[in-house]
């Protein structure tokens, strides 16, 4: 023997609102499920959004220290690769100056930080030149040296500007060359480019960023 609506004592009227109820009830559970579901937001960057691309994958150079590096090397870490050379007279000694405040920035932090300087000049830039030079900003930071053979390939793989501009004698010459940085994920990945100029304040907040999502 079935049980209805009506020999339990419910009219039509409470049947149709009790089934309204209900079905509402399943959507609310459903949209929230698909709510659960979706895929999160991706991070709001302030600097230039790369991820996926196609270039600045990887290096394979010497530090100062004559140790062979590559980005793997520093898995855990966010690594910043900015191009520049040592007798540059305001830009990349500006730059590796804001990357050293950005990691006191980051308090305990800051050992997840990695600043790599690759130089554009090494005819110029020994190693002995390019170790002093990272001990101004801060100890921990590399210097890569390319070979004057590498440094066609190195600037093409990451599609960075360089050009040699003669100076009164040959060894005063100076270096045109791009000034922003490649920001790299704690497994590798390039995920960001900084423009020269942009401050502080939005790399440290994208580096939060990218030790937060790790």
């Amino acid at each position: 023997m079935t049980t209805s609506f009506r020999s339990s004592g419910v009219n039509p009227g409470k049947r149709n609102a009790i089934k309204l109820i209900a079905g509402g009830a399943l959507l609310t559970a459903a949209t929230g499920l698909l709510s659960a579901c979706s895929p999160e937001e991706k991070p709001q960057f302030k600097s230039i959004d790369l991820t996926g691309a196609d270039y600045a994958r990887d290096f394979s150079l010497t530090d100062q220290n004559g140790q062979l590096r590559s980005v793997k090397d520093f898995a855990g870490k966010v690594v910043v690769v900015f191009f520049g050379f040592t007798q540059c007279p305001d830009v990349c000694p500006t730059s590796m100056a804001e990357l050293a405040s950005i990691k006191k920035e980051l308090g305990a932090d800051g050992d997840k930080l990695q600043a790599i300087f690759i130089t554009v000049d090494p005819e110029r830039d020994t190693p002995e030149l390019l170790k002093a030079y990272m001990g101004n900003f801060d100890p921990t930071f590399l210097a890569l040296r390319p070979t004057m053979e590498q440094l066609p390939q190195v600037a093409k793989d990451f599609k960075i500007y360089y050009k040699k501009v003669e100076g009164k004698t040959p060894g005063s010459y100076s270096m045109d060359h791009s000034a922003g940085s490649y920001v790299y994920d704690t497994k590798g990945r390039v995920r960001l480019y900084s423009r020269y100029g942009n401050g502080t304040e939005g790399l440290t907040s994208d580096i939060r960023l990218l030790l937060k999502s790790a």
